[in-house]
């Protein structure tokens, strides 16, 4: 291990941090929807079946490219060829991009935890839950101090390093995250009539089990690992050779489930028990207009709402710090900056797409950016839309698709097995499954994702 980079003090913080990096806004406020929207217990079923049968070996590609190499994602493919080097680049852009959103969106979680804790006093209005969010979030300066406010926080914990930082700030704000994630789950399914709802979210329909369904649940399973974009390239590369990495995709792989499932059991019956299941929804709507009515509704709701927006901001909070962690240390690698002079340079150029992200909230500002999709063609959409459906739509799954090609045939899936075992030697025995997975399956899945994305211009994240 070069002496001069970080590396995980343990592979329990490894574990945790990638977990961590995993764990994000899509399972708390969009799993529960898609349960709700796609079958209940078959959507689980299929997105459970498709992480570990697909998900997993992708993830376990990223891995074996940074602990081979021990470099940031765009140095590592520069290391293992350098006609691949835009690769990781692509990655660096991909990361740049969402980060500059993440952070407004962290925002106005980091607003709402605010809000319930000052006693969450929304305004007299026929809708005060929808007019309040409205307004904040069109507002043309206090989106944007939140969400300097958010970023400021992940630098502090980048700034001080992999292990002193990033893994020590994860041991503490993971287990807190899961220990929320309990107490809410614990006081849902308590509340009366809340058996519905988990009745509705375990049971298999086999009607339900459909090709709308499967597609849904590749997309969830696919966008909530966190591959495709280079985080596990560069936390792969802090691991310590002797580590397995096998085991530690697996956990992590099954803390980004067990997060998913929690959030649903969390959400799921309190909404059936309020509104019934048409108020089931999924996205930024849904997490700040739907769920704070029902918390409105129930009793104890202000210490509820509490409870999930602080668990909210820690899925933001522990995804954004992976996010930026990687487009540091590439900067720190390969243009050999300091720690807190990158992640300061970073703020610079990125504050401009933040700024663009928030302003285009509101529509009567007319700040379009044309996209591009075979079905609807040439659009003019407002700029955070096109923003997240660049990254999503079309980075991300490009980015899987070219990391699958590269260690599938480029590089070599046997020097990539290898890689995963360690220097312990120890048998890879799902070696042949794997390799096959990443050389066929999963590049014919994404190229599945990105027909629906592109030619039929569905997001799919």
């Amino acid at each position: 291990m070069n002496s001069k980079r970080g590396q995980w003090a343990s592979n329990l913080g490894f574990i945790l941090a990638a977990a961590g990096s995993a764990v994000g806004l899509g399972n708390i406020w969009k799993f529960p929807g898609k349960i709700a929207a796609y079958g209940g217990g078959a959507f689980l079923l299929l997105y459970v079946l498709i992480v570990a049968l697909i998900g997993l070996p992708v993830m376990l590609a990223e891995l074996s490219i940074g602990r081979a190499t021990q470099k940031n994602v765009v140095g590592a493919f520069h290391s293992l060829n350098r006609r691949w080097t835009f690769c990781g680049g692509l990655g660096v852009v991909t990361l740049f991009v969402i980060l500059s959103y993440y952070c407004i969106v962290g925002g106005w979680v980091t607003k709402y935890v605010f809000v319930y804790l000052t006693g969450a006093h929304f305004p007299a209005t026929a809708a005060p839950f929808q007019d309040f969010f409205v307004q904040f979030i069109s507002a043309p300066v206090e989106p944007l101090i939140w969400g300097a406010l958010f970023f400021g926080l992940c630098i502090f914990v980048v700034v001080r390093g992999v292990s002193s930082g990033i893994e020590k700030f994860s041991k503490f704000l993971m287990p807190c995250l899961f220990l929320l994630l309990i107490a809410i789950v614990f006081r849902a399914v308590t509340l009366p009539g809340a058996w519905e709802g988990v009745k509705y979210l375990f049971e298999i329909r086999p009607e339900a089990i459909n090709g709308d369904t499967l597609v849904a649940a590749l997309g969830q399973a696919f966008f909530s690992l966190s591959v495709g974009m280079g985080i596990m390239v560069t936390y792969g590369s802090y691991v310590p050779k002797k580590e397995n990495l096998l085991r530690s995709a697996v956990m992590i792989c099954i803390l980004d489930t067990l997060v998913a499932v929690l959030a649903a059991l969390a959400i799921v019956p309190v909404v059936f028990v309020t509104m019934g299941a048409e108020g089931l929804g999924m996205g930024g709507g849904f997490a700040f207009m739907a769920l704070p009515e029902v918390f409105a509704m129930m009793p104890g709701g202000g210490l509820f709402g509490l409870a999930f927006f602080l668990l909210l901001f820690l899925a933001a909070l522990t995804s954004a710090i992976s996010i930026l962690e990687s487009c540091t240390a590439f900067l720190n690698e390969e243009l050999h900056w300091s720690r807190l002079k990158s992640t300061l340079l970073l703020a610079a150029p990125m504050s401009l797409l933040s700024i663009g992200y928030s302003l285009s909230q509101s529509a009567e500002r007319s700040l379009n950016l044309p996209w591009l999709d075979w079905k609807h063609g040439l659009q003019w959409l407002p700029m955070n839309a096109v923003m997240e459906k660049f990254t999503d739509n079309l980075m991300i799954p490009l980015g899987a698709l070219l990391f699958c090609v590269f260690v599938g045939w480029i590089w070599g899936s046997q020097k990539a097995a290898k890689e995963i075992s360690g220097e312990a030697q120890k048998p890879f025995k799902l070696k042949k499954y794997w390799s096959f997975t990443v050389r066929y399956i999963a590049p014919v899945v994404i190229l599945v994702i990105l027909y629906f994305t592109l030619i039929q211009g569905q997001g799919l994240s």
